[in-house]
């Protein structure tokens, strides 16, 4: 399984546009610090790719990745589909943005998800005139294959872990309030036994998620907060990390101490640009080193 690491920000990328707090100020300052949103790209066969979340800067997330770029024909592309984990606007935006796609796309979702991307976002009235996407329900268990034109035996597959009842904004009044709003996906090839766990926004580390975890390769998990008290102390919201969904690295209830006792390779991604970690110099990423930690880097490469 070979993936492509797109961006490793949380919503607004780093820099957000409209903040000048000092992890925004130092990426316009020093330009190798800016991130863009976290997605992932995963090759499920030879020449053929899904992206895990469909940022906003997905054009140019693909333009700075050779390996997504468009041919041999004039409109062939390697990108066969989208993989939500939610439905948040900076993990959908960039599905309008494939309306291009000369074949169509596919899109996995959970079943609240995909209601609220298509029915609330009603990206499936807009894009139907531009081209066919392909619907597809995602759920636990047995994973599906990503590649719909394998029969499975190979390949690919992916199924979802639930997480939180998380609701975006737009659809905080949607009937459906099960935790299959917020997943971490599992992704695994059958060929060599590889397991990829990927959870960019992490409300509750739950009994399914530690086992999902412990039996991961490879584990992505948010790390928007670095402690619980930042977006306090950062003055731009009134809620600690958690009650913004989102476990904090370190501190009580943290997630690195539970990392460290992976068996499986660990890193951050998801990060929000008042997060020290977005500064590569900062003293947190000893602390993490030291625990066998990684923070994802733009463009990185990983074959499992």
């Amino acid at each position: 399984m070979l993936l492509q690491v797109l961006g490793t920000a949380a919503g607004g990328g780093l820099p957000q546009w409209n903040c000048a707090c000092p992890g925004c100020t130092g990426a316009r300052a020093h330009p190798e610090r800016r991130r863009r949103h976290a997605s992932l790209a995963v090759r499920v066969a030879d020449g053929r790719w899904y992206v895990v979340n469909a940022t906003p800067d997905i054009g140019e997330q693909i333009e700075a990745t050779p390996e997504l770029h468009p041919g041999p024909g004039a409109r062939q592309t390697p990108l066969a589909g989208v993989v939500l984990t939610d439905a948040e606007l900076d993990h959908t935006l960039g599905i309008a943005r494939l309306r291009e796609a000369h074949e169509g796309v596919d899109v996995l979702a959970t079943p609240p998800v995909l209601d609220a991307v298509r029915e609330g976002l009603r990206l499936d009235a807009v894009l139907g005139p531009y081209t066919p996407v392909r619907w597809r329900e995602l759920s636990g268990g047995v994973g599906s294959p990503l590649d719909g034109r394998s029969s499975g035996a190979a390949g690919v597959s992916v199924s979802a872990v639930p997480l939180a009842a998380k609701k975006p904004r737009y659809a905080a009044n949607h009937e459906d309030s099960s935790d299959s709003w917020s997943i971490a996906l599992r992704l695994h090839e059958p060929a060599t036994g590889r397991t990829l766990l990927y959870a960019p926004a992490l409300a509750v580390w739950s009994d399914a998620f530690d086992e999902a975890a412990r039996d991961a390769d490879c584990v992505f998990v948010d790390g928007t907060f670095w402690d619980d008290e930042e977006p306090l102390r950062s003055g731009f919201s009134t809620r600690t990390a958690t009650g913004m969904g989102h476990l904090p690295v370190n501190g009580p209830g943290g997630t690195a101490r539970r990392l460290a006792r992976l068996p499986g390779r660990c890193l951050y991604t998801h990060l929000n640009n008042t997060n020290p970690l977005g500064n590569p110099h900062a003293e947190q990423h000893k602390l993490l080193a030291e625990w066998g930690i990684e923070v994802a880097a733009e463009r990185m490469v990983i074959e499992l």
